[in-house]
């Protein structure tokens, strides 16, 4: 489960977030590319290719959308504390 404490700093404020590389548990990203490249419109890269919210989902099928990279992300680096 993603570190809700270790979250990226570029991610925007709400519920969804992705973790920083350097969470000390180990779920961080490790810029995989897979939630940036399947779901362009939410997850964007850094300059080191780690993922971070650029947009919360508000409806339903948005937050389908990111829920689906969740539970695709290998490290569980991708969470949604609301």
């Amino acid at each position: 489960m993603a570190n809700k404490n270790a979250k990226h700093k570029k991610n925007v404020p709400g519920p969804w977030f992705c973790t920083d590389p350097d969470d000390e548990n180990g779920e961080g990203c490790i810029a995989c590319n897979v939630c940036y490249t399947g779901a362009p419109d939410f997850f964007a890269e850094d300059d080191n290719g780690n993922a971070y919210i650029k947009r919360q989902p508000i409806s339903s099928s948005e937050k389908e959308i990111c829920q689906e990279q969740l539970e695709a992300c290998p490290v569980s680096a991708i969470g949604n504390d609301g």
